[in-house]
C-alpha cells in the first residue's frame, strides 16, 4: 500500500496570557531555542511538507522563527477547530492527510508522530488518529472516552465531563491525524454552542463517529505530551529537556559528575571522555573536544574547547573564545573573543579580552588586558612561550615579544621586545617605622 502525503499544521495563535509576557508563548526558550523551534526540529526527520504554522495578528516573530515553512494568520481567536480551517488556503491544493499540532508542545518525540502515521495505514484506516497519555492526575485534561474495542468514541473536555468521566486516566493530547479527504468537511460542520463560544477541533471526533467512521488512539508518554501554559509548565519542560540533553551527552561518551546541575543548551556539542563537574552551564555555541576536563561552576557560550584543555573551576568563556590544545583555564579567569593557543596557561583570577596569548605562554594571577579604552575596542598580542607576572596590566593596542618576561605588578603601555624582561614599578623605599602616639590622659 502506498504511503500517504502529509501535513503538518502547527496552532501558534493563542496569546499566552498567563505567560504575562510581551514574547508570544511559542517563542519562550527551551534549553536555549524556541519551543516552536523545537517541535519543528523533531518533525524534520518525518519529512511532512507542507508544515503550516497559524500565528495571531502582529505575530511577525513567530512568522521569522516558523520560516522558511509558511503561515497562516487567525486574525480573531474563535478555538482550535477555526484555527486549522484557518490553514485550509496556506495548504491550497496539496491533496492528503493532515496532523495537527501546538506549538506549545514542544516536547512530543518523533516516534510518536510515526507511531500515529503508521495507525493511519492499518486496515481499515482510521479517519482520525489522536496521541493519548495516560495520567495519575489527570486534572484539567481532556478525556478519551473509548469503545469497547478500543476505538475512540469522543473527547471530553474536563469542564464538561461527568463525574465518572473524570475518574478516566486516558488523555488527549491535542495532538491529531486526520484524513485529508474528511477534515475540512468535519470542521465545516463543528459548532459554537458551549461556554466559551468557541469552534473545538475536539468535536470532530463525536461527528466522524456519527458519520460511522473509524477513531483510533495512539498512546504516548505524559512527558512528551506537556501543553506549557504557564510559567511553571515551562519549567517543567525545561527539566525534561535538560534531562533528554544530560542523557544523550553521557551516552555519547561524557561523564557528568552530578548530571542535574548541569544545564545544556540544546546545540552543545561534547567530544568522548569528556568531564564536567557540578553546576557547569552551557550557553550558545559550544564546541568541546575530547578529553576536557570542565570543573565545577564554569559558564560557557560561544566557545571553542580543543582537546585536553582542563577548565575551571569557577571560570568563564564567553563568545569568542577559542580554546586550543593543553590549554588550562584556571579559577575565577574570564575569557573573552581571545585566541589561547597550545599549552598556554591562564590559571588564576585574570581576564583576557580581545587577545592572543602564544603556546605555552603563562598569564600571572590578577593579570587583566584592558582592551576598552572608553571608544573602542583594542587587541592584545602575547607570543609564546612569554611569562606575565601578577598583577599586570596591559594596556591594549600592545604587542608583547615571544619570551618576553613582564614583572609582577606592571602597567605595560608600550610594545615589550622578544627574551626582554620589562618593569613598570615605583622605587621601593623604606623609612623608621613610626612610633605610635602616646594617648592624652586630658
Amino acid at each position: 500500500m502506498s504511503k500517504t502525503k502529509t501535513a503538518a499544521v502547527i496552532l501558534c495563535a493563542g496569546l499566552g496570557t498567563r505567560m504575562k509576557s510581551a514574547t508570544p508563548k511559542v517563542l519562550h526558550p527551551l534549553a536555549g531555542r524556541p519551543m516552536l523551534a523545537h517541535l519543528l526540529a523533531s518533525l524534520e526527520p518525518l519529512n511532512l511538507d507542507p508544515v503550516v504554522v497559524v500565528t495571531g495578528e502582529d505575530m511577525e516573530a513567530v512568522a521569522e522563527t516558523a520560516a522558511p515553512h509558511p503561515t497562516a494568520v487567525q486574525s480573531t481567536q474563535l478555538g482550535t477547530g477555526h484555527a486549522v480551517l484557518s490553514a485550509k488556503d496556506a495548504l491550497g491544493s496539496f491533496k492528503g492527510d493532515v496532523l495537527v499540532l501546538f506549538g506549545a508542545d514542544p516536547l512530543i518525540k518523533p516516534e510518536a508522530i510515526e507511531a500515529m502515521l503508521a495507525a493511519r495505514q492499518q486496515t481499515p484506516a482510521p479517519a482520525i488518529v489522536v496521541l493519548g497519555f495516560e495520567s495519575e492526575a489527570p486534572g484539567a485534561y481532556g478525556r478519551l472516552i473509548t469503545t469497547g474495542d478500543g476505538s475512540l468514541d469522543a473527547i471530553v473536555e474536563a469542564d464538561y465531563a461527568t463525574p465518572e468521566q473524570l475518574e478516566i486516566t486516558l488523555c488527549n493530547s491535542g495532538v491529531m491525524l486526520i484524513d485529508g479527504d474528511k477534515i475540512w468537511g468535519l470542521l465545516d460542520r463543528v459548532g459554537n454552542d458551549n461556554a466559551k463560544g468557541e469552534y473545538y477541533l475536539t468535536d470532530i471526533i463525536a461527528l466522524a463517529r456519527g458519520d460511522g467512521l473509524t477513531c483510533a488512539i495512539v498512546k504516548g508518554d505524559e512527558a512528551e505530551c506537556l501543553g506549557i501554559d504557564d510559567r511553571a509548565d515551562l519549567a517543567c519542560a525545561e527539566a525534561a529537556v535538560q534531562n533528554r540533553l544530560r542523557r544523550a551527552a553521557m551516552n555519547g561518551g561524557a561523564t557528568l559528575t552530578d548530571p542535574d546541575t548541569v544545564t545544556f543548551n540544546f546545540d552543545t556539542i561534547l567530544g568522548r571522555d569528556v568531564t564536567i563537574g557540578a553546576s557547569v552551564v552551557f550557553g550558545p555555541g559550544v564546541h568541546v573536544g575530547d578529553n576536557v576536563d570542565i570543573r565545577a561552576f564554569c559558564h560557557i557560550e560561544g566557545a571553542e574547547v580543543a582537546d585536553g584543555a582542563i577548565i575551571g573551576p569557577f571560570a568563564r568563556l564567553r563568545p569568542g573564545s577559542d580554546i586550543a590544545e593543553d590549554v588550562h583555564i584556571g579559577n575565577f579567569v574570564e575569557i573573552k573573543n581571545a585566541t589561547i593557543e597550545k599549552a598556554a596557561k591562564v590559571n588564576h583570577l585574570t581576564y583576557v579580552g580581545d587577545a592572543r596569548v602564544g603556546a605555552a605562554a603563562n598569564v600571572g594571577a590578577g593579570t587583566i588586558t584592558c582592551n576598552y579604552d572608553g571608544f573602542a575596542k583594542h587587541h592584545t598580542d602575547i607570543g609564546k612561550g612569554a611569562f606575565i607576572g601578577s598583577n599586570v596590566a596591559l594596556v591594549a593596542p600592545v604587542k608583547v615579544g615571544d619570551g618576553a618576561l613582564i614583572g609582577a605588578g606592571s602597567v605595560i603601555t608600550k610594545d615589550v621586545a622578544a627574551d626582554t624582561l620589562a618593569v613598570t614599578r615605583a622605587p621601593q623605599k623604606e623609612t623608621k617605622k613610626p612610633k605610635p602616639k602616646k594617648k592624652s590622659n586630658n
